[in-house]
């Protein structure tokens, strides 16, 4: 028998895939109440992209990726995470040329080649949000509460984690003092840790390590070091919270660790996830668009995991709703199925194919979760009519066809 590879699994029974289609209905409903539009990008784009975007020192280009060389020669993977792609798609469109503000929401799946576990998969599906050409510290704030109002709005709860990352002005003397820090304790951080110090030296905060992390827990810390525009945004942004009613700590070791990630960063996590607690996470990439050829523009944005909260989501009681048509005697079946047919251009209807006596056909209505049970026997048929029983309401009448 033939099974699906490990890490890729099947969203297939009627409550985890009630779940996602639950999520994403609600995630883009308020994505669009926010005045953002859908964007969809290819699943394969070229490798360069993402070891240009997030770094040939990351994890993810340097062990997770599924890169392969297609049959033109070209090098190829399966898009790691969603925001190299939808850069790709603003320059290529010449938007970072037209000025103005463009906003993109996305959802689909992403691919990394690590162990599976709970919550985190090889083939694994992301929503995230996209904002260019705004340079105000308002909008990273409308990142965090569209974050919070998805969550809310699905019965999760969270904490939010922010920290400033500074800017090309504040982040290299802060990053030459913590390289110096970093090599005084040296001889007692992980390899990871000792790697990271010569590619990318911020991501040492990042180390989940917990001799590492306690050591880190004297470095110098960026948010002391900010600049003053950097140190306004950040106080500005935390006013901005406050008055919104949204709860935060400050977490200085909360890193993106890219160079084209600047001021706001920020995680939303959750207690109820085991040790991978993180499910949404954000902050602005002014310089990233440049990063990939496209003309200096401000960007902000965010990705929440879906498989990672779909056992946390609340899902709303399910009302009944809807028509389901049912034939006792097999004249009526062609009926039916051109009733059904009718019903379903304004409502939600199923029907059942072949005839069957009344207890069985109430036993369908009740399985497809229907309001109205709709039956038509030898009686009805000949007197043009059909019986109707509100399955709520437990009331029932026999009314002519055509007023139903």
């Amino acid at each position: 028998m033939i099974k699906s590879l490990r890490g890729m699994n099947d969203i297939l029974n009627k409550e985890e895939s009630g779940r996602f289609t639950y999520f994403i209905d609600t995630a883009t409903r308020i994505a669009q109440r926010y005045g953002f539009y859908y964007i969809e990008t290819p699943l394969l784009e070229e490798t360069a992209l993402f070891k240009r975007s997030v770094g040939e020192s990351s994890d993810i280009v340097g062990k997770e990726m599924y890169q392969f060389e297609d049959k033109g020669g070209n090098d190829v993977c399966l898009r790691p995470e969603g925001t190299a792609g939808v850069v790709r798609a603003f320059i290529q469109n010449k938007l970072d040329r037209a000025g103005g503000t463009h906003r993109f929401f996305y959802h689909g799946p992403m691919f990394r080649y690590e162990r599976p576990q709970k919550g985190r998969l090889r083939e694994f599906h992301q929503f995230g949000v996209e904002s260019f050409g705004i340079e105000s510290v308002y909008e990273d704030a409308v990142m965090i509460m569209m974050v919070s109002d998805i969550l809310s709005e699905l019965g999760i709860g969270y904490r939010l984690q922010l920290n400033s990352l500074g800017c090309k002005e504040c982040m290299p003397p802060y990053r030459d003092n913590l390289v110096k820090f970093i090599e005084s304790v040296e001889d007692d951080i992980c390899e990871d840790c000792r790697r990271r110090k010569e590619t990318n030296p911020i991501r040492v905060l990042d180390c989940k390590n917990e001799r590492c992390q306690s050591l880190y827990e004297s470095a110098p810390k960026l948010i002391s070091s900010l600049c003053e525009s950097c140190e306004s945004d950040f106080e500005k942004l935390k006013t901005i919270l406050d008055s919104n009613n949204i709860t935060y700590e400050i977490d200085t070791n909360l890193v993106r660790g890219l160079d084209y990630y600047s001021k706001t960063a920020f995680e939303f996590v959750s207690d109820n996830i085991g040790s991978q607690s993180a499910i949404a996470g954000g902050g602005r990439y002014d310089r990233l668009v440049e990063f990939l050829d496209g003309r200096p523009t401000p960007a902000v944005g965010f990705a929440m995991g879906i498989e990672r909260l779909l056992e946390l989501i609340e899902m709303p009681e399910s009302s009944r709703e809807g028509y389901f048509f049912g034939a006792m005697d097999d004249e009526a079946v062609e009926l039916i199925i051109s009733l059904t047919q009718q019903k379903r251009k304004t409502d939600k209807a199923s029907c059942e194919y072949r005839a069957r006596n009344l207890k069985n056909h109430l036993k369908f209505a009740d399985k497809f979760n229907a309001q109205y049970c709709c039956i038509i026997g030898s009686n009805e048929l000949e007197n043009g009519t059909i019986w109707v029983k509100d399955l709520i309401n437990k009331t029932e009448e026999t009314i002519e066809i055509g007023l139903l």
